[in-house]
């Protein structure tokens, strides 16, 4: 799955966003290009679960596939 997330800006940014998502699955493998503010997760969790914890985590996400 890849998401948009526009409030990511900087490697901190990037660092919490990665811990959001392997919150929901420590076995997420997260690619993070902050140059597009894009971030893809291969995972076998729920995308609503990622979608929720990046939200509540400051980095409201746009769904992009």
């Amino acid at each position: 799955m890849k998401f948009e997330i526009e409030a990511m800006h900087c490697g901190g940014c990037a660092r919490g966003v990665t811990k959001a998502i392997q919150s929901v699955d420590p076995a997420a493998s997260v690619n993070v290009d902050l140059d597009k503010r894009h971030v893809t997760v291969d995972s076998s969790a729920d995308p609503a679960a990622i979608t929720a914890k990046l939200d509540a985590a400051g980095f409201p996400p746009r769904q992009l596939d």
